[in-house]
């Protein structure tokens, strides 16, 4: 078979995460294993860590790690039952006090949220499945109309569309997790909802502070990081298309405009770019691909990217082998495609890329 080209992320979860499973993913073509910090412990993250080394030495296979920190995410609070419903038309209240949620009310994880957001403002929950208007604020209350209900778990995440928040993008837990990750030898660090190269450079300072010179993959996940994105590559190792969040807070229609856009930046600046999110979504649950996800792989691939992530399909879902194997037969597929169509490099900016380049390309026409 030939050998592909693109690497293969698989993020580890309970579905994953056992000696078994992990060694049937590796000989699967899984390339880098992500640790979602969002969840579990240090210990349950240590652990896992620890089987992919020894698995990778035992099978002869380089595999990296990569920890992916939580960031300011907002989240609801905890809820009496664990879920309440949300009804179209009814009134509905976001509070920073420390309660716990019931029909009516529900707590956030951020408290600042009542400065940042006056009347008017759009408040999106659980990947933009509910919708909430602000209608007015008092010290601590958000009160709001829903208008579009849903079912509302606790500890999902909101979105706040066009809202720049003072919460900082480096946090407590995300220092902690960061130390904990060092300690363990992490290869590479993903740091969540970079908003400007500020965020990527406080992250370098505290990588700088323990001693630890990791590559920092910069996630796309906000509007206002596609307005900065120069200056985000330019301080960063490798951006990741986060097209989930991303997804919420930009009309689904520009997207994949901004997806192409960011592949593109990336390759003329010589920056790793890994296009992540539902990219297999349907093989959470099912055996197969959809079309449309195998063409989503696929024109990423041919588009550029260096890398594709499986979240959910392998942390969570009941094939996590057979969406790597299919990941890697889209793969080769493209490249192969690639190859055949003769596609260009993006244009370099320099003499000397640009020789090399030729060069390359000299060898690749020749078979060598």
């Amino acid at each position: 078979m030939k050998q592909r080209k693109t690497k293969i992320v698989c993020t580890i979860g309970p579905a994953s995460s056992s000696r078994k499973m992990l060694k049937k993913l590796i000989l699967a073509g899984m390339n880098v294993a992500r640790l979602n910090f969002s969840h579990g412990t240090h210990e349950e993250h240590r652990k896992v860590f620890e089987r992919i080394r020894s698995l990778a030495k035992s099978l002869n296979r380089p595999v990296g790690v990569m920890q992916d920190l939580q960031g300011p995410k907002i989240r609801t609070g905890k809820i009496k039952g664990g879920s309440l419903v949300l009804k179209a038309g009814e009134e509905f209240v976001i509070t920073s006090r420390r309660i716990l949620g019931e029909p009516g009310i529900v707590s956030t994880t951020y408290g600042g949220i009542i400065k940042d957001l006056d009347k008017g403002h759009a408040i999106l929950i659980d990947d933009g499945l509910m919708e909430l208007k602000v209608l007015g604020k008092n010290k601590t209350n958000l009160t709001c109309k829903v208008v579009t209900g849903g079912i509302l778990h606790e500890s999902k995440g909101i979105n706040l569309p066009g809202v720049k928040t003072r919460i900082p993008s480096l946090t407590k837990k995300d220092k902690e997790d960061l130390r904990a990750g060092i300690e363990m030898g992490i290869d590479y660090v993903a740091i969540s909802f970079v908003r400007s190269a500020k965020d990527v450079k406080s992250l370098k300072r505290e990588l700088k502070r323990l001693g630890a010179d990791v590559p920092v993959i910069a996630k796309i996940e906000k509007p206002q990081a596609l307005e900065e994105l120069d200056e985000i590559l330019d301080a960063c190792e490798g951006i990741m298309v986060a097209r989930g969040d991303l997804g919420v807070e930009l009309s689904p229609e520009k997207v994949p405009i901004a997806q192409k856009m960011m592949i593109r930046k990336a390759n003329l600046k010589r920056k790793l770019v890994i296009t992540a999110t539902q990219m297999l979504e349907s093989m959470t649950e099912h055996p197969i691909p959809t079309r449309a996800e195998a063409s989503d792989v696929a024109n990423a691939i041919l588009d550029g990217t260096d890398v594709v992530m499986l979240s959910g399909e392998t942390s969570v879902g009941r094939y996590p082998v057979k969406t790597v194997q299919m990941m890697e037969r889209i793969a080769i597929q493209a490249e192969t495609d690639y190859s055949a169509e003769g596609h260009s490099y993006p244009k370099t900016s320099s003499f000397p890329d640009a020789i090399s380049e030729s060069a390359c390309l000299a060898a690749e026409n020749l078979g060598l």
